[in-house]
């Protein structure tokens, strides 16, 4: 389960910021949507709003950077460079520190690992348990300066093996993974949960999607899935053969075939079918089908269902994270909602998968049962750096009965008007596109 997640001095992110999943003070509604694990809560959704190059995407990117060093920094060669991006638009940060750090919790205990890189080294690292007690210090590193307590799990040999064997651009919770110590594999399958979708490109999904055809549970789930989506499918199939070489276009180069059919030989390729009703001259359903291939004929929109089926009943299985920028892409703003639903809906959400998407969708703010704690908006500050902040954060001032008095957004509120009122912030400052008509006329006038 997902508490927070922090970065700072990240692509057009300076200061740090703070994507918290921690359920606000106080608030009474949707309370369905608190998840809760032990002695922890969190909730089962975040939606992220924002005018265009505001830092939505930047924000979720952070998050599945870290998720890609954590799994492949300690298999990385001793030169690899660090994807290193900074905060360019501030004087000095060119040389500052990337910093991330993330909140979880598994079983009873809550961890906040962290850490603070630069191109060619990870200056800090750091792990923290709480269990019943106190927060404890599991390790803490400076450079290559490494202090491992003995309340990290793990044999005291092999915490020292990888120690030893850190390099200065690994991280040390990754190398302990890769020797076996007891508590960082604990972390790392945690983190194998965790995964992030680009909503504009979800072609990929569709191989994770195929994968999970292949077993019988999750098939059925996924044309229950399809089903609720209502895209008139009476069912899908998929179909997978060995590679044969003939499949390779005919124009391409005789050299790049032959190194791409060593590579495939002994691969499986697959297709996808969309299986339709026929129907007759009354326009009533008969028992006959006819199935294409969904490639061919279905839409976008029917394309990204498929693609995303995989993703989001893996996460709903596992009870994992999944990160979803642009979810609202290629979709109808009600398929949009539906996903976004079977998040949080307790019956379709048994395991307490978590969901998180930036959106342009502010139909969402109306019909999606979203707590104000789940709506949160980016945009940037003067200096062009991004700032994230909560619906919930919002404190309204004025004078009620003779009284100066501070009130909380309702909860009955009309959202998406204030929105597009800019009571939230977080939308575009366009200029006035009829004054540059006027002008470019009365240039050409002149000329």
């Amino acid at each position: 389960m997902l508490l927070e997640f922090k970065v700072s001095n990240y692509r057009s992110i300076g200061d740090e910021q703070t994507m918290s999943l921690i359920p606000a003070p106080k608030q009474k509604d949707h309370l369905q949507n608190i998840i809760a694990k032990g002695r922890y809560q969190a909730l089962n959704a975040i939606s992220l709003y924002g005018p265009n190059g505001g830092g939505k995407s930047n924000i979720l990117k952070a998050m599945s950077l870290l998720d890609r060093l954590v799994h492949i920094s300690a298999r990385t060669s001793s030169t690899t460079r660090l994807p290193y991006d900074p905060f360019l638009l501030r004087e000095g940060w060119e040389d500052k520190p990337t910093g991330f750090e993330i909140s979880f919790v598994i079983e009873e205990n809550r961890y906040r690992y962290g850490l603070e890189f630069t191109a060619s080294e990870i200056k800090k690292e750091w792990l923290f348990r709480k269990s019943a007690g106190r927060e404890v210090n599991l390790f803490e590193r400076e450079g290559e300066t490494i202090d491992a307590s003995s309340g990290y799990n793990g044999s005291k040999k092999i915490i020292d093996a990888a120690i030893e064997a850190t390099r200065i651009n690994a991280l040390f919770l990754s190398t302990c993974d890769m020797l076996n110590v007891e508590e960082a594999k604990s972390i790392m399958q945690w983190f194998r949960h965790f995964s992030m979708v680009d909503g504009l490109n979800t072609e990929m999904e569709e191989i994770q999607t195929v994968e999970l055809w292949e077993e019988k549970e999750y098939r059925e789930k996924i044309r229950q899935y399809l089903a609720s989506l209502s895209l008139n499918i009476v069912d899908v199939d998929v179909t997978t053969k060995d590679f044969e070489e003939s499949e390779l276009p005919d124009d391409m180069p005789k050299s790049m075939k032959s190194r791409l059919a060593k590579t495939l030989k002994g691969k499986q390729s697959y297709t996808v079918f969309a299986k339709h009703r026929i129907y007759d001259a009354n326009a009533l359903p008969t028992d006959k089908t006819h199935s294409w291939k969904w490639e061919d004929k279905e839409s976008s929109g029917a394309k990204k269902a498929f693609q995303l089926s995989g993703p989001v009943l893996w996460a709903l299985a596992n009870g994992g994270v999944l990160i979803i920028d642009e979810i609202e892409a290629k979709l109808h703003p009600v398929m949009t909602l539906n996903t976004i639903d079977v998040f949080l809906d307790k019956d379709s959400n048994p395991n307490n998968a978590q969901l998180i998407f930036a959106t342009h969708d502010t139909n969402l703010l109306s019909y999606s049962n979203l707590r104000r704690d789940q709506i949160c908006f980016a945009e940037k500050n003067k200096w062009e750096s991004t700032e994230i902040y909560s619906l919930s954060d919002f404190v309204y001032f004025g004078e009620k009965n003779g009284e100066f008095k501070s009130e909380k957004e309702r909860p009955d509120t009309d959202k998406e008007k204030r929105y597009f009122e800019g009571r939230y912030g977080a939308i575009p400052a366009l200029g006035n596109f009829q004054k540059f008509i006027r002008n470019t006329q009365w240039q050409e006038e002149e000329l």
